[in-house]
Parts: C-alpha cells; sequence; structure tokens
C-alpha cells in the first residue's frame, strides 16, 4: 500500500517498478493522491488503467470534490453570485494546500475525462478493513479523530477519518494494526527513522514526504512486512 502520492508522478511509476506489482496483488492507495504535486490528475489517469488497486479518499481528495464541481461549471458572473455559503472559503483553504497544481492539469481535460475523473474519485472507499497472515488492518487516510473503544467504524465522520491525526504513542487496539498516511513520519515525534515508514504501538504509517525536497514514496507490503521506497532507498 501506498499513500499521499501528491501529484509525484514520476516517484509512483518509479515506486510500482520497485514493487513488482502482480496482477494477483492488491494495491491499496491510502489518500492524498492529488494536490501539491506536479502531475496529480496523471496519477489519478494511472491508477484508473490498474484494475488491481482500491483508493481510499484523503482530506485532499476530500477538499477537490466541493471544489471540482464548482469549477466545472462555467464561470459567470451569476454563478459566481449564487455560489453555496462556505465554497468560497473551502476553494481558499484548498488554494492554500496545494490545489493549484490539480485545477491546472485538470483544466487541461476534455470534458468526458473530467466527468470520468470526477467519477472515479467519488467512489473512493472512506477506510478499509482486512486480514493478513492472521492480523488485522484498519486502512484509513488519517486516523480516528475522537477515538474511543466504545465506538464503532461507521459513527466516524469523514472530517475525523481525513483530518484528525493519530496519537502515535498511544495503542487504540490490542489486536489491530491502523495503517495511515496524512502525518509525514519526518513530523512523529521521536521518529528515530524520519522519511521512512513508522512502526510503532499497532501504528504503522506510511507517509514518507514525497513532495518534499528530501522526501521520498513508500509502500509496504503487509504479506512480507517489507518496505519499498522511491530515490534508491
Amino acid at each position: 500500500m501506498i499513500s499521499d502520492i501528491h501529484g509525484e508522478y514520476d516517484k509512483f511509476v518509479e515506486l510500482l517498478d520497485r514493487i513488482g506489482l502482480k496482477k494477483t496483488d492488491t494495491l491499496y492507495i491510502l489518500g492524498d493522491i492529488l494536490d501539491r504535486g506536479p502531475r496529480p490528475v496523471s496519477v489519478i489517469e494511472k491508477l484508473m488503467e490498474m484494475p488491481n488497486v482500491i483508493p481510499i479518499v484523503g482530506n485532499h481528495e476530500f477538499m477537490a470534490m466541493t471544489c471540482l464541481n464548482f469549477l466545472c461549471q462555467e464561470i459567470t458572473e451569476k454563478a459566481i453570485e449564487e455560489i453555496e455559503p462556505g465554497v468560497a472559503e473551502e476553494l481558499s483553504n484548498w488554494m492554500l494546500n496545494g490545489g493549484m497544481t490539480t485545477i491546472d492539469e485538470f483544466y487541461r481535460l476534455d470534458a468526458g475525462m473530467r466527468g470520468k475523473v470526477m467519477d472515479y474519485i467519488g467512489e473512493f472507499l472512506t477506510y478499509a478493513e482486512l486480514t493478513v497472515n492472521g492480523k488485522e488492518y484498519l486502512l484509513v487516510h488519517a486516523g480516528l479523530g475522537h477515538f474511543s473503544p466504545e465506538r464503532d467504524l461507521g459513527d466516524y465522520t469523514l472530517e475525523e477519518l481525513v483530518w484528525e491525526r493519530q496519537d502515535y504513542e498511544r495503542r487504540y487496539f490490542e489486536d489491530k494494526y491502523i495503517v495511515t498516511g496524512h502525518t509525514p513520519t519526518q513530523y512523529i515525534p521521536g521518529n528515530p527513522r524520519p522519511g521512512f515508514i513508522f512502526r510503532k504501538n499497532h501504528h504503522i504509517a506510511i507517509d514518507c514526504g514525497a513532495y518534499y525536497p528530501d522526501g521520498r514514496l513508500a509502500a509496504i507490503c503487509l504479506d512480507t512486512g517489507e518496505e519499498f521506497y522511491s530515490g534508491g532507498q
């Protein structure tokens, strides 16, 4: 599985080559495909061609969907006057979080392909649960905001799943591992290997800051525990 590609198409293709993905394998993408890097929509188009990919929504897809729905309209004075409350604020927030690269590439698509991209993103899962080699895993973009062991997974809001960061010093479950992106491992306090996959307290954090100048794109195979990195790591 891979997370937080953030438009780094070249690193993504390089990492796929390193993994040697087979048709019988399943690749989970834990969100934040879009924004920041130069070719976010190219990554989406690549994923759309791969039948063995299961994408999970991240906060950048969450921001993009509302904004792209508005931007797909003909931008007229009337459309601006009738903009729904909050959309202008969401557009501004998206721009501050690197949305311009997605808009630039999205606008270069024809209308039919724009629709297909929007439909594809709209089908992303909110989370996934797996059993691999007898171990239970929860795959989610950011984490479980306002976590309580009494809460069912279905009770968490989308914002809690895509925005709220994990407390990596806390073990949430004794019998389940949580695999997340969202928080670059460079920013996890006390991480002895910043910029590489982090494992502690039944957490596996796989966002290794692909869009940073010194960052890398990472993947982990749950079957073997093997780690893969772009950039010859």
